[in-house]
């Protein structure tokens, strides 16, 4: 029970890595506030928790919106009277384009929901990070942007990513003084939905042809990582084993990124 008597917030809970990580921090003990925009897969998530015998608050918003954030957070604290820490899962990987057929408003939703949500989640719970004391921020980027850049026509997606990561490394300087940690995931290939849900239009033309080694990824070939693979490393994050640990950005992807 590494998590008994926190409170956390997890953006993105109703699926994949985030739900993964509600279900991990509840079962160590933390009350958890899960979030999605999809009413119906976020109160199935808080379902799951509380008839394991955990504690969780459904909060339904669009991370890009600042008047839903606003009131899911004022929520999870009134709900449970504070809160310790922050998981900024949520995201898309939007439209996959070369950059001259990538549409403004196709850039401008990518953005919005990734990095503009990153911000306004932890822009409303940081003040509530301070009155408990301090806290973790964990922040999903991904291997894109950081360390890969051949997944063509992502360039939307690959600016949020990297852009994330940054604002972690921030972060991590400003916050120190209020004893708030923050960190970033960076996952490779996961089984998840998130592939079903990318739209991916002419980006052979993006394409540059390269020679691999066999095998997409070192550890496990061409078998994906499991979203409960990325929730074990949120949660040691985000409990006291990384107590010293802060801006730093964490590879979970079985070797992916160095390969490709």
């Amino acid at each position: 029970m590494e998590l008994d008597g926190k409170v956390a917030l997890v953006t993105g809970a109703g699926s994949g890595i985030g739900k993964a990580t509600a279900l991990l921090f509840a079962k160590q003990g933390a009350r958890v506030g899960v979030l999605s925009r999809t009413e119906d897969e976020i109160r199935k998530t808080a379902e799951e928790i509380e008839r394991s015998g955990g504690k969780a608050i459904p909060l339904v918003a669009d991370v890009s919106r600042e008047d839903q954030m606003k009131k899911a957070v004022e929520d999870l604290v009134q709900a449970y009277g504070r809160l310790d820490i922050v998981f900024a899962n949520a995201g898309i990987n939007g439209v996959w384009a070369p950059i001259d057929e990538l549409k403004p408003e196709e850039w401008d939703r990518t953005v919005n929901i990734n990095l503009r949500g990153t911000y306004l989640t932890i822009h409303y719970a940081v003040p509530h990070l301070k009155k408990a004391g301090g806290g973790s921020i964990i922040i999903t980027a991904s291997i894109n942007g950081s360390r890969t850049f051949t997944s063509a026509g992502a360039t939307a997606y690959s600016a949020t990513k990297a852009a994330q990561v940054a604002m972690a490394q921030m972060l991590a300087v400003e916050l120190a003084k209020h004893q708030i940690r923050v960190n970033v995931v960076c996952p490779g290939r996961i089984g998840t939905q998130i592939m079903e849900n990318t739209s991916q239009r002419n980006t052979e033309e993006a394409e540059f042809p390269a020679e691999f080694p066999s095998g997409e990824i070192p550890l496990t070939g061409h078998e994906a990582g499991e979203s409960e693979d990325v929730a074990e490393l949120v949660l040691f994050l985000a409990s006291k084993r990384a107590k010293h640990i802060t801006g730093s950005p964490v590879w979970v992807d079985g070797g992916q990124s160095l390969i490709v």
